[in-house]
């Protein structure tokens, strides 16, 4: 099947993607790999690596040289910005908290650069992400990777279905500890370069200061319990998420958390843990990858929550109610819900 294959490898310059490169050459395919320029600098913080900056561009390019592959740079940082950036920050102006990386594989990985790899004649476009694609009957899917602990199925459920065919996980049935060691066995130049967690367009993670340099100028307000108290002042809106404790400088005797934003009254409100917990949520721009999905299911409102069985209600087009068998700590608005059948990634969308 691979023999005369052409595999376009997204390649990052990170063990994982220069892994993923390594085995498809290993497997008889035709391996060109390509680095997208996201227009991010490596300035800010040196000390830690970056998907997407001058040195991701520099270690990409010793990996291609060991492997004896073709290597591309091409520019994204328009798209970037336009896509993932400007998203990013006009969510947070509306109170919503944002997941960068879902719309970075929807508009960019498997967006923009799968219709290169097509333009340019790949059979296939590769990336280093821990998830499998599976074949059942003649339909494709999405499939957690073989390590749960390192599935990164949350994060692909938005792109389009009609790529699946096309697209390949090497790293679906390894461990990242067998990553690892295939990339120090294969003597790769980043067999033991750390991987990136951060935020690729905010390395130091300071988010807040990044939104105040791009945000329109914040006013402060009132933090107010639940039944209108004044509490205290905040510094601005964006400063805040649901669920957050950290921070408030609210001395009330007992833990307190964001339990709610009010954009209209520009005020914070708090209250305790139990006022965090619901069943219900609405969400909107659903992807699926089944035309028709079961009513009982299970589902993800985080990328590091465990799966939960719910109900999922269609509503209208790309709306959803899903209701939960048990009540969930922190809904949060802009983040993503993302559904499952066992094993099979059946689609997801944004918590409104």
């Amino acid at each position: 099947m691979s023999k005369n294959k052409k595999v376009l490898v997204a390649l990052s310059g990170g063990v994982d993607s220069s892994v993923a490169a390594y085995l498809l050459k290993e497997q008889g395919y035709i391996v060109s790999a390509l680095t997208m320029c996201l227009g991010i600098s490596d300035s800010q913080d040196t000390d830690k690596p970056k998907c997407c900056g001058e040195t991701a561009i520099n270690d990409a390019q010793k990996i291609c040289h060991q492997l004896d592959i073709k290597h591309y740079v091409l520019d994204f940082s328009k798209e970037m910005k336009q896509d993932v950036i400007d998203n990013f920050i006009s969510e947070y102006k509306l109170g919503r908290t944002p997941n960068p990386c879902v719309q970075c594989n929807r508009f960019l990985k498997f967006g923009k650069l799968y219709e290169y790899a097509k333009a340019c004649g790949f059979d296939y476009l590769a990336t280093g992400h821990y998830a499998r694609i599976k074949l059942e009957g003649i339909n494709y899917f999405i499939a957690e990777a073989a390590d749960r602990k390192k599935d990164q199925t949350y994060f692909l459920y938005a792109i389009k279905k009609e790529t699946l065919p096309s697209i390949l996980f090497p790293l679906g049935q390894y461990s990242k500890e067998m990553v690892r060691k295939i990339a120090k066995e294969a003597n790769l130049a980043v067999a033991d370069k750390r991987q990136s967690q951060d935020i690729c367009f905010i390395p130091d993670k300071d988010y807040k200061r990044f939104l105040a340099d791009n945000l329109i100028r914040e006013l402060p307000g009132k933090i107010c319990d639940k039944d209108g108290k004044v509490l205290g002042q905040h510094q601005g809106l964006s400063r805040y998420t649901r669920g957050q404790r950290s921070g408030l400088r609210i001395a009330m005797g007992y833990p307190v958390y964001v339990i709610d934003l009010d954009l209209k009254n520009n005020k914070v409100i708090i209250g305790e843990k139990k006022d965090l917990i619901a069943k219900e949520l609405s969400c909107r721009e659903l992807n699926l990858f089944k035309k028709i999905i079961p009513e009982k299911l299970t589902a993800k409102i985080r990328y590091a929550h465990k799966k939960e069985p719910c109900t999922v209600k269609l509503t209208e087009k790309d709306k959803a109610k899903v209701i939960f068998d048990t009540p969930q700590e922190s809904i949060t608005p802009g983040q993503s819900i993302v559904f499952y059948e066992n094993e099979i990634l059946l689609g997801g969308g944004i918590i409104d």
